[in-house]
């Protein structure tokens, strides 16, 4: 008879995977709805506004990754390592010392952004008009340096559920008041346009409404995190009470710990952003000494950060939510140096991933320009073919931001980036080949950001491997999900072909060939074998998974 005890163990050691879908699910929802709200804001701006609108993100996803991002995954790292070893209270100090340490950073970082935002817009990004979006993204900055360290402590803690309900939150608020604000402030560029004989001021108001959203949305999650955690207190305290650990680290050890946790997290993260910084200032400089003028340069860079960038970010959401949850899962599983049951982590969490990211390759290929059509009412062949040849990077981009957390969950905090300052080096080069011998335009920074994530992904998988001997199996991870995948985009190009032909119009032909597409792939991927008994067992539910499964006779054999 198996004992309860075990089982109850084995549930727990595995929780790390339905707190990981918990998320990923969470933040695949926050990039739909950023998705469908994107739609009626690009129709706002248009592509000159979205150019604006985009650049003046990557300045504050740049000002946000020196400040604040890295702070979710170091508290993170930090809390569930005292929490394995049982130091409740030590887990409740580094979560005080990094709220303050969260304060400075994010009232420095705000400040600088806000008075550097026209010596910025105007000398580094050539675009003078994003200022106004920028200095509204720079209040922002200080809320979410203190969101992400309640958002690291609730994941340190073993529980993503928090998070993932304020991501919802502000995704919805962020929903409602970009649309609002830019409505309302693009007529009020316009009437001041019209004054100042300035055409493109519409838009930049525009741009700067739009920004409002990701500051209210930011506090209003904020507010709900500062509620859970007044919920949770008494749980906290209990804890606290409980702990019988002798050892009381000091804040000025917490806070050298948490510096060190950050730097590398900083440097690879700050690689990944700035690489998006870096291809639009030369994309922008280029194509102004190519003869390009503002107006058509930014639609261009309109259409890859408002309407590339947001489709392809979408399936990459279930990446970083898994990501997140697996690097206080290998920290505890590190610390007590049970080898099995981090390869057993390690495997399971890069499979996930690429069941589901490589059926997105294939489906944003297949159905590049009905999409397009779809979501943004645009027919032209740039938009779509810039989707076509950039969906392989739902796939590497997936990976290398696995590999990234499972290298940090290892505690090798600093190879993700050197990884990624060699990737970018090459990165680089790419760019500007396709840019000025070339002429690849839009094509280039798709093209350069593949050559990117491929480089990232083999050095952070041989990293993987020389650190713990670990080889991920090829067959059932790689070739039989694109095996089901190929299948699925015959079935969908075909179900899309008929009913364009039949009935038409923007919504019913992609809307059908989205929904049969899912069901194709689920049964090709079970009849291949792609997952074993072991394989359902593991994620939440698997058992009764497995059952109706077998079933249905969905499984090889049955």
């Amino acid at each position: 008879m198996t004992d309860p005890h075990t089982n109850q163990k084995k549930r727990k050691k595995d929780d790390f995977l339905m707190q990981g879908m918990i998320l990923a699910i969470a933040m695949v929802m926050t990039k739909v709805i950023g998705a469908l709200y994107r739609i009626p804001l690009t129709n706002i701006l248009g592509d000159e506004g979205n150019g604006f609108y985009g650049y003046a993100f990557e300045v504050y996803a740049f000002a946000l990754m020196l400040s604040s991002l890295s702070l979710p995954t170091a508290v993170s790292k930090l809390v569930s390592a005292r929490m394995a070893m049982r130091q409740r209270r030590n887990a409740f100090r580094v979560f005080l010392g990094s709220l303050v340490f969260s304060v400075i950073v994010g009232v420095l970082a705000s400040l600088i952004v806000f008075f550097g935002a026209d010596m910025i817009a105007a000398n580094l990004m050539k675009s003078p008009l994003s200022a106004y979006a920028l200095r509204v993204l720079a209040v922002g900055l200080f809320v979410v340096a203190l969101l992400g360290v309640l958002r690291g402590y609730f994941q340190g803690l073993g529980t993503m559920m928090p998070t993932a309900v304020s991501q919802i939150i502000e995704q919805v608020v962020n929903a409602v008041v970009s649309i609002a604000g830019a409505s309302v402030l693009f007529k009020i560029g316009i009437a001041a346009g019209e004054k100042r004989n300035e055409e493109l001021l519409g838009p930049a108001y525009g741009a700067a409404g739009g920004t409002l959203g990701t500051v209210a949305g930011a506090v209003f999650a904020l507010l709900f995190l500062l509620f859970s955690f007044f919920i949770y207190r008494k749980v906290i305290r209990r804890q606290i009470r409980a702990d019988r650990t002798k050892k009381k680290e000091s804040y000025r050890h917490i806070l050298k710990i948490l510096i060190l946790t950050i730097i590398p997290v900083i440097f690879s993260t700050a690689i990944y952003n700035i690489n998006q910084i870096l291809d639009l200032s030369f994309f922008n400089q280029i194509m102004a000494a190519q003869g390009f003028t503002e107006k058509e340069y930014m639609t261009l860079q309109g259409i890859y950060t408002g309407k590339y960038n947001t489709l392809i970010n979408i399936p990459l959401a279930m990446a970083n939510g898994l990501a997140a949850s697996v690097i206080p899962s290998l920290t505890m599983a590190a610390a007590t140096k049970n080898k099995k049951e981090i390869h057993g982590k390690i495997e399971q969490t890069i499979k996930l991933t690429m069941l589901i990211a490589i059926p997105c390759f294939i489906g944003f290929i297949v159905l590049a320009k009905p999409l397009m059509i779809l979501l943004y009412n645009d027919a032209n062949t740039t938009p779509a073919l810039t989707l076509a040849l950039g969906a392989v990077t739902v796939v590497l981009y997936s990976l290398s931001t696995v590999t990234n957390s499972i290298l940090q969950g290892l505690d090798k905090m600093a190879e993700p980036a050197k990884n990624a300052g060699l990737s970018l080096i090459v990165h680089l080069a790419a760019l500007f080949l396709m840019l000025i011998v070339f002429k690849w335009n839009i094509y280039a920074l798709v093209g350069s950001n593949i050559i990117f994530s491929l480089c990232m992904c083999y050095l952070n998988i041989r990293a993987i491997r020389l650190t713990c001997g670990y080889r991920q199996e090829i067959d059932k991870t790689y070739l039989k999900p694109l095996t089901a995948a190929l299948v699925m985009g015959i079935v969908t190009y075909v179900v899309h072909l008929l009913f364009d032909v039949l009935i038409g119009g923007r919504f019913v032909a992609t809307g059908l060939s989205i929904l049969i597409a899912m069901p194709v792939y689920a049964v090709v991927v079970l009849k291949l074998g792609t997952l074993s008994k072991k394989d359902f067992t593991a994620l939440p539910k698997g058992d009764a998974i497995y059952r109706i499964c077998k079933k249905l006779h969905l499984l090889p054999g049955h």
